[in-house]
């Protein structure tokens, strides 16, 4: 895509992008790389890992499946083969995701951790700067910049009292592999969500003894209803009712299967779990197995923590126990803030202040993608959009310049 004169000669440099530069290598990075390429405009995708899809290829756990069927997680025009199962495991997602990049012809830099991205008034362009693992700076300067590094770029590790005296091991749920080497262990899992019920069940079947921290209500409900995907009929439902009562008939469906879930520590939430998801990106859990094992007394359901001390956590309810290892599922969050320079379109928790599905693209060039709370089939939706709107100002340009700047260019940062 993009031929690079030798630059050892220099430890900055400057690089002009006849179009957008991509933050981010994921899914999202690569539907709106992929929409570029089909409509002839040159990018520059830049990621900070060795490799594509880098939370899925490195922070996610072995038994890790697609929550969701195939066929909402798929990339804009390139189908998932079709024999793939409905909910492809970890290892099919990343090849179906490295073919993806193959099929559109999709090179990431790699190694290229973006330090800081600004819109300079001046010249009416951005000033986006990296920097490599052995040192050396470049500075992009583009007229888009598109940030797809996503809800989950950095994992959260929460403040608990005594934490660092426990002593024993503390992971958080992105360096989790297996249950293999928990056997034997008692383990406190910090975090009731998707992750946190998944790594219960598989420390179970892995002969530890797991206790979940459920600070919270949480909404579980079954991943299929007779025979069809929750999600998918939940879908189909929203194009004739009203969220609200598709919310409530989700929810005796979920008593009818699950039974009533308050019994054995998980508590509800007062509002329905689409009208979670939307207004506050809370995913509801979809069971694969945890809850037979939290009914069974295998997994056990623990209340908040109050401290940690020395081989043992202390819980609100005042109770003791005594623990081998620490697991945190306790999520990730947006690292937009470190990095990009700009408060009008981005508020401070990482995310577009702007709702969905109109939080994909701000002013002078910027765009998100990735930050719907709505999966890859928000992120896909919205890639689509972002190439199409990228594409359409190039070609105008293209017309009225006729190609006035070169595709690319060399130039001595001069700060």
């Amino acid at each position: 895509m993009f031929n690079f004169l030798d630059i050892d000669m220099f430890s900055r440099r400057c690089v002009w992008v006849n179009g957008p530069v991509i933050v981010g290598a994921g899914p999202s990075g690569l539907a709106v790389a992929a929409g570029l390429k089909e409509q002839g405009v040159p990018f520059v995708v830049l990621e900070r890992a060795d490799c594509i899809a880098s939370l899925w290829q490195k922070r996610t756990y072995d038994r890790l499946k697609l929550h969701l069927p195939k066929q909402f997680c798929q990339l804009p025009k390139f189908p998932f083969p079709d024999h793939y199962p409905e909910y492809p495991t970890k290892k099919q997602f990343i090849q179906y995701l490295e073919s993806y990049a193959r099929h559109f012809d999709i090179n990431p830099q790699f190694n290229e951790c973006v330090q800081s991205a600004k819109y300079d008034e001046a010249c009416g362009l951005w000033r986006v700067k990296t920097v490599s693992p052995n040192g050396s700076e470049v500075e992009y300067i583009c007229q888009w910049l598109v940030v797809a590094t996503g809800e989950n770029a950095e994992h959260v590790v929460p403040d608990v009292e005594g934490l660092k005296e426990f002593g024993g091991e503390v992971v958080h749920v992105c360096d989790y592999k297996s249950g293999e080497s928990y056997r034997g262990k008692k383990v406190l899992v910090v975090g009731c969500g998707n992750s946190g019920m998944e790594i219960s069940l598989d420390l179970c079947n892995h002969d530890a003894r797991p206790a979940m921290v459920v600070r919270n209500s949480v909404h579980v409900l079954p991943r299929e209803i007779f025979g069809k995907s929750t999600f998918e009929l939940a879908m189909f439902m929203l194009k004739w009712l009203p969220l609200w009562l598709v919310d409530k008939i989700l929810l005796i469906f979920a008593w009818m299967i699950l039974g009533n879930t308050e019994k054995y520590g998980l508590k509800r939430p007062s509002v329905g779990p689409l009208e979670l998801k939307n207004t506050q990106g809370k995913t509801p859990v979809l069971d694969i197995g945890a809850l037979k094992k939290i009914r069974s007394g295998e997994v056990q359901i623990v209340p908040g923590i109050k401290r940690f001390s020395c081989g043992m956590v202390e819980l609100v309810n005042g109770e003791k126990l005594e623990i081998d290892s620490i697991i945190l599922a306790t999520g990730y969050r947006s690292n937009v803030p470190y990095w990009l320079q700009e408060t009008e379109f981005f508020s401070k928790n990482g995310f577009p202040k702007t709702p969905f599905p109109n939080g994909w693209k701000g002013k002078a060039g910027l765009y998100a993608v990735g930050f719907t709370r709505r999966g890859l089939s928000g992120a896909s939706a919205d890639a689509v959009k972002i190439s199409q709107d990228i594409a359409k100002v190039w070609k105008d340009d293209l017309k009225q310049k006729k190609q006035k700047v070169p595709t690319h260019r060399r130039c001595i940062s001069t700060f």
